[in-house]
């Protein structure tokens, strides 16, 4: 049985895998990482899989048509996000009339969120997957193989006629060592230079090592919608594991990023992992998402383990906020942390936000003060983008404090993050400004470009990346405006 799965076109090189889906100023472009999952899991079950990504070839509409012609898949899986969504759905829903004998199945946190919402866009539609969709999509293939039927499947909610049937939930995937290498099915499936993480050395791969996050942040869409906040780990002999395979069987790849929503959870399990990399002399470089909360001496054993840098979640320098939006980090950890990681030589690309419950234009300034004065490698600054499925939606929901309930608006005509919320005080579109110039005061501020020209001319290997990254990024750093706003 065939399985096609499909990160459908959008916009460009629409970066539909990240936790805020859009086209990023940098140039990143996420690997469609859950697709892959799905992937792996479908082939080492004995089906036959053509995973498509779109954004990252230039495939349009018509050329998907045309692959889904030749290859006559019996199921298609067809990833969504929240700015595309209608998009996605008319894909999927002409797929399925020119191929009316295939399955459509949808997959991704919008329609997690919304399974029922989502199914009535498009009648063409036969399924939404609800959450983790690993063995979910492994189910229904062998359902649909074996010709039993669907409705016993978890996970999923399915259309019966004129009737949506919400199945039960599947459980969370606790043996996550049982998963195949989602940088197998890179390396069969993709071109690894499609991809790109301004962040990271070029090429990079990224691969999770953890599902599930205990934190409570209010804004983050993962833990809410897909994976839970009970935390799942992979073993540290797996994960070493695959570094070995990318290492010998993905030569090209010069670093790796660990994008579990905290890599650094389980403190015992980062120090095995690391031990292992450091006997088995690992050459590979690698990058994790990490709390502010993040010691001295864990730092230390990544950096010997060959970690270049940690990315951090500081979103603002107001306690206040950061207690509204149950970061569970206090501003004096904050200041600990980039010391301890300036001790450790390690790199920090640091997220700043803009927009969240308490804000206003005093407390923005603090938080670029905070940035400028710390000088992390890379910063984000971004206003807070609120999915549907968040605590962050329903508060702007409830306090209406919403412009637009019109999906499409969540980015602008040329796919950029956009801002849907109107703060008592602050317009949408002074959030959007202050992060504009917020970016632009970063990284025009002289104590940054000499930063950067002498890590440029003293660190060849980080040469490379911070030119590509200022080549993709450097438009919107001069013009310091969304375009089209």
């Amino acid at each position: 049985m065939k399985v096609l799965i499909l990160n459908p076109p959008f916009l460009g090189r629409f970066s539909r895998a990240q936790r805020s889906p859009a086209v990023t100023k940098s140039g990143t472009l996420y690997y469609p990482v859950w697709l892959c999952y799905a992937a792996g899991v479908l082939e080492k079950e004995g089906f036959e899989v053509k995973l498509i990504d779109a954004p990252a070839c230039g495939l349009q509409s018509e050329d998907i048509f045309k692959i889904a012609a030749d290859f006559s898949p019996e199921l298609v899986v067809v990833d969504t996000s929240t700015p595309s969504i209608y998009n996605d759905v008319r894909i999927a829903a002409t797929i399925k009339e020119k191929f009316p004998g295939t399955f459509i199945i949808l997959v991704g946190t919008h329609v997690s969120a919304l399974p029922q919402q989502s199914l009535k866009i498009s009648k063409n539609i036969d399924a939404v997957a609800i959450g983790e969709y690993d063995y979910t999509i492994r189910d229904l293939a062998i359902a649909l193989r074996n010709k039993n039927g669907v409705d016993k499947v978890s996970g999923i909610s399915l259309r019966k006629e004129e009737v949506i049937i919400n199945n039960p939930l599947r459980p969370k995937i606790m043996d996550l060592d049982a998963i195949p290498f989602v940088s197998e099915v890179y390396k069969k499936h993709l071109n690894i230079k499609d991809y790109f993480f301004a962040a990271s050395n070029y090429p990079e791969v990224q691969i999770f090592t953890a599902r599930g996050c205990p934190f409570r942040c209010f804004f983050c869409v993962y833990p809410q919608v897909m994976h839970g906040h009970f935390y799942r780990a992979r073993g540290a002999q797996s994960v070493a594991a695959e570094f070995r395979f990318i290492s010998e069987n993905i030569p090209q790849v010069r670093e790796v990023v660990i994008e579990d929503d905290t890599f650094t959870i389980d403190k015992d399990r980062v120090q095995k992992f690391c031990d292992i990399l450091i006997k088995e002399k690992n050459k590979l470089a690698w990058n994790a998402n990490v709390r502010a909360d993040l010691d001295l001496d864990t730092m230390k054993k990544m950096k010997q383990a060959r970690c270049r840098l940690i990315i951090v979640g500081v979103e603002t320098a107001d306690q206040l906020i950061l207690n509204n939006i149950h970061k569970g980090i206090k501003l004096g950890q904050i200041y600990d942390f980039f010391k301890n990681a300036r001790k450790a030589k390690l790199l920090v690309h640091a997220a700043f936000m803009a927009g969240n419950p308490g804000e206003n234009k005093i407390t923005l300034k603090k938080t670029l003060r905070l940035a400028k004065k710390w000088l992390p490698d890379t910063a984000q600054f971004f206003p807070l983008m609120v999915y549907p499925g968040t605590e962050a939606f329903n508060w702007a929901k409830e306090q209406k404090l919403l412009i637009s309930t019109n999906y499409r608006d969540w980015v602008t005509p040329e796919g950029l993050h956009n801002c849907v919320i109107k703060l008592p005080g602050i317009t949408p579109e002074e959030l959007v400004r202050f992060c504009d110039k917020s970016r632009r005061a970063y990284y025009l501020n002289p104590r940054y470009i000499f930063y950067k020209l002498k890590m440029i001319l003293f660190n060849p290997q980080e040469a490379r990346r911070a030119i590509k990254a200022l080549f993709k990024f450097w438009k919107y750093v001069v013009r310091g405006t969304f375009p089209g706003r």
